[in-house]
């Protein structure tokens, strides 16, 4: 997909906008897991999230009269936050009862908001639409530029720690895994790639069993990040080849994953970004005495849903 100077080249140009995110070893995490962990913070980026890598070398070079796109939220915060700063008029198509919080902060970027749909597939049909209809580029949440982009938090990691025998990694539509699956091979590493989804949304994880692109009907979750039905075939292709498996868990062990975040580092996570220490606190016996990492790739989570959901 690209080679080691182009994901270097990324990571320059991500640079420019905003500093390295942390990794941290924190202890109270490693008595909690029973092995050495480190964590990703992808909370710490301008938007929250990881996917503002991607947005900014989406945009860097793009000639458009406007983008469109679909989201839950971090993928369209990354575009927005890029095309302020790239000069290009952002249009986003969220899913009824979409994110409130998440939605603000788009139109605060800058981006114009429309609402269609019941889930994201249906948000990303329309947009689909929408961008032949009115002439606009149409930008998927996974592409070359932008599995480029977040694959520079790889970069940072895999440079950053001593080399960790497994990194846990959500799932949405793929874009994330796939950076660490790039980044992983081409620094010539043995790490362990392990996806996350949520039992509810599981489309990867059925798929990943079964060697073709498996679509469900419904992804319920409260973890927003990971609620998509339709796999996307080159991103299935590459975790296929290049992660050892997928864990599924369950929307109270991403409550408890929340928690633990909370308690043990004051890191505020978003269900996504909980998912991997969730799946970690799953295979507590399989990872212990070993390195593990795990991305907390965003901390945007509503108010309402954290009162509602993690606090109880």
């Amino acid at each position: 997909m690209f080679n080691l100077h182009a994901l270097e080249e990324a990571e320059k140009l991500v640079r420019r906008f905003f500093p390295a995110t942390p990794q941290y070893n924190w202890p109270l995490l490693e008595a909690r897991t029973g092995c050495e962990v480190w964590v990703k913070h992808e909370n710490h980026t301008p938007t929250g999230a990881f996917k503002v890598r991607g947005g900014l070398v989406y945009m860097d070079g793009l000639h458009s009269r406007g983008v469109i796109t679909a989201t839950r939220g971090n993928h369209g915060q990354s575009l927005a936050y890029a095309g302020a700063r790239y000069g290009v008029p952002v249009t986003i198509v969220v899913p009824h009862g979409n994110s409130r919080e998440k939605n603000a902060a788009m139109r605060a970027l800058g981006a114009t908001l429309i609402e269609h749909g019941t889930d994201f597939d249906e948000a990303r049909v329309e947009a689909q639409r929408l961008a032949e209809q009115d002439e606009l580029d149409f930008a998927p949440s996974f592409a070359e530029p932008l599995v480029r982009g977040v694959a520079t938090y790889a970069l940072e990691l895999l440079r950053g720690i001593p080399v960790p025998d497994a990194l846990y990694v959500p799932i949405g539509l793929g874009s994330g895994i796939c950076g660490c699956i790039m980044a992983r091979d081409l620094l010539g590493l043995s790490t362990e790639i392990i996806g996350v989804q949520s039992t509810g949304a599981d489309a990867y994880a059925r798929s990943f069993r079964e060697g073709r692109v498996v679509e469900t009907e419904r992804a319920d979750t409260k973890a927003d990040g990971m609620a998509t039905r339709v796999p996307d075939p080159a991103a299935l292709e590459i975790i296929r080849r290049g992660a050892s498996r997928i864990v599924t868990v369950t929307d109270d062990e991403v409550r408890d994953a929340i928690r633990a975040y909370w308690q043990d580092t004051h890191n505020l996570a978003e269900g996504a970004g909980a998912a991997p220490l969730a799946a970690l606190m799953q295979e507590r016996d399989a990872m212990k005495g070993r390195r593990a990492a795990v991305i907390l790739c965003g901390g945007n989570i509503d108010l309402d849903l954290f009162r509602d959901w993690v606090l109880p």
